[in-house]
């Protein structure tokens, strides 16, 4: 078969002026086009459609991530396509990619096989421009701090205690811990300072949370870029670099419209990772959606203990957003890579190691129906190595949960081969459901870093330094105890250890960092060793990436 780039080259792209017009009734004129087939949408026109009714919500999330990959968003993009292929009106919301896994370890983001949005290698690299906005506005205001300092330091600010990091979109691990600033007087007052990558600033969150250009340029004057001598907080609006920021991402805050292989409409707008960041597209990009659409299917980063809790929790808390059904994505060979089996051994047929991997998506399940509240399905994304007797072993094990398991061709058949899973999301959504959130916004923030450990990862306690049990104390002493909490952890496990597969019950989640992150409106709680500047593998996937021909090769 060919490669997804391949597919992705030879499809059959409309004018996204077609798309939006056919598929969503949106006129040219409410569109900015990025060529022929990209566009943002005014948010002039986004506004105008407020008062329509809303469409059903549908999120997408998954078991726990392994190296075989479970397939999250080519199931988003082949669940829009199959609701489409059954007659209903549905258009998905899905991430931006970033360029650090593109030309790192994990690849490309835009789905896969005959599920994917389009274009791909667009969509994959610069696209139009959003993460590029974001790291500017990022940098402009850690310009802006030590330009500041070096100019006399009106607002006193204590060199030792500067939050705000800088960014890049790329994974470089040599940026994490820098000094700046050397060379002499005229470049200013030294000082150690680090690189983040840009879906973990605080600025891709307030993109991603903010609701219009007023509310994003209110969320970016609240950033606190840290402390004076006396410990009092210093905030961007203190500099005056919130309106410049603004102007920096005033284009970027409109919804980007691309296409499927199938010519159906996706959102694809903002991008933070779920495991350093609360892993969710723009609150914008969803709300809109749901006004041009009677579904919408969306996604949330890696497993359900991480990006669902945060899509949950954070983002619909936040927004009022409500999903109607959720879909846990598996695949048979992440289970018996879950039950122990190498990672290149999981082709082969293993009953034994299924069983013991199944213990991963029971939890993933149970969170989902009984921590989060919402009805769920079980897709699996079908490989021609799975074998009657391991599907039908899975499916034994969800129906005890009362769960049905639905398997899934989309990959290769793009919508028509996820027509039955399109048919029982339908008859999810049309029952009423009333989704939970962990924990209480009343609740402090340790206690809800406690239920969310607890619940979710199913551990036996949190624990944390006195060093960060006074930060966490002086933040809820602040005032900011009502933020919801957004847990930065491996993603490759219920633990903090990346190499505890499967269902891992009464371990420790230690909190080695907390951040706030004011005008997100959430704190960050950084557990065990996860970095919020990945580094790169020994051999990156940049290695086989090329342009032959004029065709971009190697790409996912």
């Amino acid at each position: 078969m060919a490669s997804n780039i391949e597919i992705a080259q030879a499809a059959k792209l409309q004018r996204i002026s077609k798309v939006a017009l056919d598929k969503l009734g949106i006129a040219e004129e409410h569109l900015e086009p990025y060529g022929h087939t990209k566009a943002k949408i005014s948010l002039e026109y986004l506004e105008s459609i407020k008062g329509r009714k809303d469409g059903k919500l549908i999120l997408v999330t998954a078991m726990t991530p392994t190296p075989p990959g479970e397939g999250k968003t080519t199931t988003t993009v082949g669940l829009g396509d199959a609701l489409n292929h059954i007659g209903k009106k549905a258009m998905i919301c899905v991430r931006e990619p970033s360029l650090g896994p593109v030309f790192g370890m994990k690849g490309g983001a835009a789905g896969g096989g005959y599920a994917q949005v389009v274009p791909m290698d667009d969509i994959n690299l610069h696209f139009t421009g959003d993460f590029n906005a974001i790291g500017l506005a990022n940098n402009l205001l850690a310009a802006l701090i030590d330009n500041h300092i070096h100019h006399g330091n009106e607002l006193g600010i204590d060199v030792r205690r500067i939050a705000w990091k800088r960014v890049m979109d790329m994974n470089d691990r040599a940026l994490r811990e820098i000094t700046v600033a050397l060379g002499g007087p005229g470049n200013g007052y030294p000082r150690e300072d680090g690189f983040d990558i840009v879906v973990a600033s605080e600025v891709m969150a307030i993109f991603c949370l903010a609701t219009s250009i007023e509310d994003l340029k209110k969320r970016l004057g609240n950033i606190v870029i840290g402390y004076t001598r006396e410990q009092k907080p210093v905030y961007a609006r203190d500099l005056s670099a919130h309106g410049a920021m603004a102007v920096l991402l005033k284009d970027a805050l409109k919804p980007n419209l691309v296409q499927t292989l199938e010519n159906n409409p996706a959102f694809i707008h903002g991008g933070p990772f779920a495991n350093i960041a609360h892993g969710c597209n723009s609150v914008i990009a969803t709300q809109s959606a749901l006004k041009l659409a009677d579904y919408v299917v969306t996604e949330a980063g890696f497993g359900a203990d991480l990006g669902a809790e945060k899509f949950l929790d954070i983002k619909c808390r936040k927004s009022g957003l409500r999903p109607s059904a959720a879909v846990v994505v598996a695949t048979i060979r992440a289970l018996k890579y879950h039950g122990g089996m190498d990672v290149k051994e999981v082709g082969k047929e293993n009953l034994e190691a299924l069983e013991k991997g199944l213990v991963n998506l029971e939890r993933h399940v149970d969170n989902v129906q009984n921590v989060y509240g919402l009805p769920c399905v079980v897709s699996i994304n079908r490989f021609t190595l799975d074998t009657p007797a391991e599907i039908e072993r899975v499916k034994s094990k969800m129906g005890a949960l009362g769960v049905q398991v639905i398997l899934a061709n989309h990959w290769a058949e793009g919508g028509k081969g996820a027509t039955e899973l399109a048919k029982v999301v339908v008859e999810m959504c049309a029952k009423p459901s009333k989704p939970s959130f962990v924990y209480e916004d009343a609740d402090s923030l340790w206690d809800k870093m406690g239920k969310i450990a607890k619940k979710v990862y199913r551990a036996s306690e949190v624990t944390a330094d006195s060093r960060v049990r006074n930060q966490i104390k002086k933040l809820q002493d602040e005032g900011y105890g009502h933020y919801p909490v957004c847990v930065a952890k491996t993603q490759y496990s219920f633990s903090t250890d990346a190499q505890k597969r499967g269902a891992p019950s009464n371990h420790v989640i230690n909190v080695r960092e907390v951040r706030l992150a004011a005008g997100a409106e959430f704190v960050v709680m950084i557990c065990g060793d996860v970095m919020t500047m990945p580094g790169l593998p020994k051999v990156p996937s940049a290695n086989k990436i090329d342009i032959v021909d004029g065709k971009v090769v190697g790409l996912f």
